[in-house]
């Protein structure tokens, strides 16, 4: 069972690329926060930060794919309203 996904399970979950864009957003903001502190520290939790935003854009581009895929494929999920998955077993 998933907690977070949308699932047979879990219809009122999310698609994973809308929790990569939330989790990408609260990550920007605290960029923002700790951009004018120039502390040794600040600096490289921040130029970690930007890795992690890459990473986290790449990973929103491939799971956006993999949703495209889908749709083209099998049509809408209906997972959301208690439908079956499109792939995979239940």
């Amino acid at each position: 069972m998933t907690r977070y996904l949308v699932s047979d399970d879990n219809p009122g979950g999310m698609k994973l690329e809308d929790i990569l864009l939330a989790l990408r957003a609260e990550v920007l903001v605290r960029c923002t926060k700790i951009s004018g502190d120039m502390r040794p520290e600040a600096l490289h939790v921040l130029a970690n930060n930007v890795k992690v935003l890459e990473h986290l854009t790449a990973a929103i581009e491939l799971a956006s794919d993999s949703t495209s895929t889908l749709n083209r494929a099998f049509g809408p999920s209906e997972a959301g309203r208690g439908g079956p998955p499109r792939i995979g077993v239940a």
